[in-house]
């Protein structure tokens, strides 16, 4: 039966908008760390001694933490009140900061950033639940322009400030500098963030959380690593989430309710979601080593020569209400265009400057409305039940596509020995964005909301 065609023209519900603003200043807190913190690496291994090796898990302790969290916060937000859920996460990724800003040698630093991880990881799928609750299926295309624009802007301008930061104060300031984000945050969510009613008897399905978090940690920790690490790793995070797969699929009450996947346009949404983390992360990674190893820039000159992907994302907001009127289809398939079309200057040697900035609005541009669109059809008819089931499956397969992407196109440049891998890298960055348009053209037209349908 073809899909139903609704149109939305009402706009975003004042209280809505106010809700969504207080829980995106919560989570920019995260976006901003993990960006600051990559900046700082080199300096951070000569301030503390650290070899490479150990320099390395700071940023892999604290994916791991995320990683393993991450599947029981849809089991949180359930069988405890979501607004002490989201002041708990937030004290937590508060708390973590400070101790790693007072850190005295990398491995106190190492443990402080799990304990960043575990509330890092909680932040963005509650805030994804609260806010879509708070909807109800209403103007979604509006709402994720709210919410998810600065997911996209603070990775790209992150750099910049942390280029700053690192050339001109102590490291532990890009710690430091969380801390008047969360507290503001913090008296913003007690004030505005409402109750709701928990479900005490909501159990923990214990065995699917001893499957998954083991298995996506260890998925993200053999993604992050390289040779024999890799081998071993990988494939037993393979073998921990099919044997969680075919749990879920049994139990009463999962973990993670994969049933969702069902539903069509929540099943090639997902797959969208994690073809955008390709395109997203991996472009992420592989920019600003272009800018350093190709164009011979530092890395404060790096972070500026990218803010054009910024404006780019900026100028996606306004594809939300396009989003409402049109659906996700045309939305996705013309960002994901959008996004090749800006990378591909990038394939060539020796383009202008002024070429590039263009190309860098138009990738973000793109990045971004395919996003927006994407997460609108993964919410799109799905009723307040499965909600938190799906912000933890969306936040799942996002992390895993950024970690694909990121892995594959470092292998690229690894075997290709220096500057002329770049442009084989970047075709296959396009070539994912190329895919993703395929995926997107089987979209439905339009999805009416669980709430639209009673």
């Amino acid at each position: 039966m073809p899909a139903t065609t609704v149109h939305r023209t009402e706009r975003l519900d004042p209280a809505v908008r106010k809700l969504a603003g207080i829980l995106v200043l919560g989570a920019l807190a995260p976006l901003l760390d993990s960006t600051i913190v990559s900046i700082a690496l080199h300096t951070l291994g000569h301030d503390l001694g650290a070899s490479t090796t150990s320099l390395q898990w700071v940023s892999t302790a604290y994916l791991l933490a995320l990683a393993t969290v991450v599947p029981i916060s849809g089991w949180a937000v359930e069988r405890y009140d979501s607004r002490h859920v989201w002041l708990g996460a937030l004290t937590l990724f508060l708390t973590g900061s400070i101790l790693c800003a007072l850190a005295w040698n990398i491995g106190s630093l190492i443990a402080f950033r799990v304990l960043q991880g575990i509330g890092g990881g909680l932040l963005l799928p509650v805030l994804q639940t609260l806010v879509m609750r708070a909807a109800g299926g209403r103007s979604l295309g509006r709402l994720m322009g709210a919410i998810t624009l600065p997911a996209m802007v603070v990775p790209i301008l992150g750099p910049v400030l942390g280029g700053l930061i690192v050339g001109h104060l102590s490291w532990r300031w890009i710690f430091y500098v969380n801390l008047p984000v969360c507290l503001l945050a913090l008296a913003l969510a007690w004030r505005g963030v409402p109750k709701d009613t928990p479900s005490p008897g909501h159990h923990l399905d214990l065995t699917g959380l001893l499957l998954l978090s083991p298995g996506l940690a260890t998925l993200v920790y053999g993604l992050s690593e390289t040779g024999t690490a890799r081998a071993t790793a990988i494939p037993v995070g393979l073998v921990l989430t099919a044997l969680f797969t075919r749990h879920a699929l049994r139990a009463r009450a999962p973990l993670v309710d994969l049933r969702l996947f069902k539903n069509r346009t929540f099943a090639l949404s997902s797959l969208l979601t994690f073809l955008n983390g390709l395109a997203l992360f991996g472009g992420m990674f592989l920019l600003p080593l272009y800018y350093q190893q190709v164009r011979g820039e530092g890395v404060i000159a790096t972070g500026l020569l990218l803010a054009p992907q910024g404006l780019g994302s900026l100028l996606a907001r306004a594809t939300g209400p396009l989003t409402d009127r049109l659906g996700p289809r045309p939305v996705v398939v013309s960002g994901m265009l959008l996004c090749a079309l800006g990378t591909l200057p990038f394939l060539f040697p020796h383009p202008g400057a002024v070429l590039l900035a263009l190309a860098l609005v138009v990738r973000g541009l793109g990045v971004s409305a395919a996003n927006m669109a994407v997460m609108v059809g993964a919410y799109q008819g799905l009723d307040r039940a499965h909600i938190p089931h799906a912000s933890t499956s969306i936040r799942i397969v996002q992390q895993l596509g950024g970690g694909v992407g990121t892995v594959v196109l470092a292998t690229i440049l690894a075997h290709g020995h220096g500057t002329p891998a770049f442009p084989h890298a970047f075709a296959w960055a396009t070539a994912f964005t190329v895919v993703a348009c395929a995926v997107g053209l089987c979209l439905p037209v339009r999805v009416a909301s669980a709430q639209q349908r009673s």
